[in-house]
């Protein structure tokens, strides 16, 4: 059939996994999974469904895949989409459809999911029949993954699925000319070659499409070789070790002081995998004001959109590095402007206070948390205060640690997105990986149920619930920009999230002081399965350092009276 056709085309591309909820057009297709190689894991809401590929993508390095029926099944995959359409993360969605013949007429759970989804996928396809549709569904997967990633999409009428065909898929690949040259222009290398060597002030910039394209060893070398600081995006998080001399953290609108210092006076910056989106560049006039742009990306639609690039290379993130680290003749002379970077470490560190008359500090249990596990510890996060802390005081030393949502900023991310990362990591053949989901308490609510599937499932995640009764980072902007008023960010009414998790047959903590903190880590980490702990947190702490909106990234704020 169709749907043998569509299963047999993914077996063939190498997936492994499928995170899905069944439904009346896309149940031939489950029907085909019966018998099928593949892994399915039934999600709560076809939203989880569509986070936890996107999850297991991201840790696997390998294309996620997720299924929903037609309607409401492939309108709530929608969000998902949208957020590997942002964060360049590699997907196949498949959905069901109305008969061909009923197509256009609204039918029952008929929604035009072609037209819905156009604007958020790299591509997406209507199955016309069952002799091809086996060839769209392996097309659509290897497209997700060739150059520069991004969810696809193949809409699955049932009468497709349900016919029968004699042909059997050829062997996937992407469509002609959407795998474009890795290397980069040998006489542009040679030219940013030579404008790294006249630096005096070089920085380097490593963002997602560094770990997307497995580049992070070479991007190691790159700066190790030459002795140039390194500072990433908040996608790039773990593409360079932060414990490294030459490291200097993420930069942008909370990013620490002393890349968004460095940023604001290179002279030379070699920016490798990154779109410089606006949480990351502040103000345009003011992003790195006196530097000359070595502009890395596999996606020449990136070049010069938002930032100019005076020396674009355009290519694979790793054989472009590989490239400028022959191309480089000799060092910068740099060792004054490392030594300035270093001051800058000491002049703006990221600390917090704990005082014993106020309640406990987020920081200290995100602290708590990465003193507790090791260094290929999978984080995931929702969207809020508690993903900055994470990103800030848990210190990355390793590529595809790090998951999140970025360009979407979507709350609820976190635990679907554990329960990806977890799978992930158990088909890799790594069970012994502690798997952390920092939630705030407004995101754990929206997406709470995917804990059922990680007790069904018996994953061993730790759910780590930073709870302060607000949506945080709405109340802070509101104390800084709106005089206070606290217009529905008030979330008092929260249940108590440690019963919540008894009830669905997960461990469930609540910790309420600091000397409850390590205890309640080490139960939760020791317990095999899911846990929550329910951390309530002081209200009133704030994310610092922050850039304002469209601000100056070297005239960041480091306390809330500067706001």
């Amino acid at each position: 059939t169709g749907a043998e056709s569509v299963v047999a085309a993914l077996e063939a591309a190498g997936a492994q996994t499928a995170f899905g909820v069944q439904g009346g057009a896309i149940m031939p297709v489950y029907d085909a999974l019966y018998d099928s190689s593949i892994r399915h894991v039934t999600m709560a809401h076809e939203q989880g469904a569509s986070h936890a590929a996107d999850a297991y993508g991201v840790v696997a390095g390998e294309p996620g895949l997720c299924l929903a029926t037609s309607g409401p099944g492939a309108t709530n995959l929608v969000t998902g989409i949208a957020d590997a359409d942002m964060d360049s993360d590699a997907m196949l969605a498949l959905t069901g459809q109305v008969p061909t013949e009923f197509v256009g007429n609204d039918a029952f759970q008929e929604t035009d999911t072609v037209g819905v989804t156009r604007p958020i996928t790299k591509h997406n396809y209507f199955a016309h029949g069952a002799d091809t549709v086996g060839d769209t569904v392996g097309e659509a997967f290897e497209l997700s993954r060739a150059g520069r990633p991004g969810p696809t999409l193949v809409d699955l009428p049932k009468d497709v699925t349900q016919a029968e065909t004699d042909e059997t898929p050829g062997p996937a690949a992407p469509p002609a000319g959407t795998d474009p040259d890795p290397n980069a222009d040998p006489d542009a290398v040679e030219e940013a070659a030579r404008a790294i060597e006249a630096a005096e002030r070089p920085v380097c910039l490593f963002g997602g499409g560094v770990i997307k394209a497995e580049a992070s060893d070479a991007a190691r070398t790159f700066a190790r070789t030459y002795g140039i600081p390194v500072t990433t995006t908040m996608p790039g998080i773990g593409s360079f070790p932060e414990d490294d001399e030459l490291c200097l953290s993420w930069a942008g609108m909370h990013g620490t002081g002393y890349a968004n210092m460095a940023i604001t006076h290179t002279d030379c910056l070699i920016a490798v995998g990154t779109r410089f989106d606006d949480r990351l560049t502040g103000g345009i006039d003011t992003f790195a004001p006196e530097a000359e742009v070595i502009h890395v990306d596999i996606d020449p639609a990136e070049i010069s959109k938002n930032v100019h690039a005076d020396y674009p290379l355009i290519g694979d993130a790793e054989r472009v590095l590989d490239q400028l680290t022959a191309a480089v003749r000799e060092a910068p002379d740099a060792e004054a402007w490392r030594e300035r970077c270093a001051e800058w470490k000491e002049t703006y560190p990221l600390t917090y206070v704990t005082p014993e008359d106020e309640p406990l500090k987020p920081q200290f249990v995100v602290e708590a948390f990465d003193e507790a596990t090791g260094d290929d510890t999978i984080v995931t996060t929702g969207v809020g205060q508690h993903q900055m802390w994470a990103s800030q005081f848990w210190t990355y030393t390793e590529p595809r640690t790090w998951v999140s949502s970025h360009g979407l900023g979507t709350m609820g991310y976190g635990v679907p997105a554990a329960v990806g990362a977890r799978v992930a990591a158990d088909t890799m053949g790594e069970p012994d990986r502690d798997v952390v989901c920092f939630d705030g308490d407004g995101s754990f609510l929206m997406t709470m149920q995917e804990l059922s599937v990680a007790v069904r499932e018996d994953l061993d995640i730790t759910i780590a619930v930073l709870n302060n009764e607000y949506i945080g980072m709405v109340r802070q902007w509101q104390d800084a920009f709106y005089e206070g008023r606290h217009m529905a960010s008030d979330y008092t009414w929260m249940p108590e999230f440690d019963k919540l998790a008894e009830a669905f047959g997960a461990l469930g903590l609540r910790v309420d002081d600091y000397d409850e903190v390590a205890p309640a880590v080490e139960e939760a980490l020791d317990y095999d399965g899911p846990a929550v702990i329910d951390f309530h947190v002081d209200p009133e702490e704030n994310v610092l350092p922050m850039v304002p909106s469209g601000g100056a990234n070297g005239k960041f704020a480091t306390a809330e009276d500067q706001l």
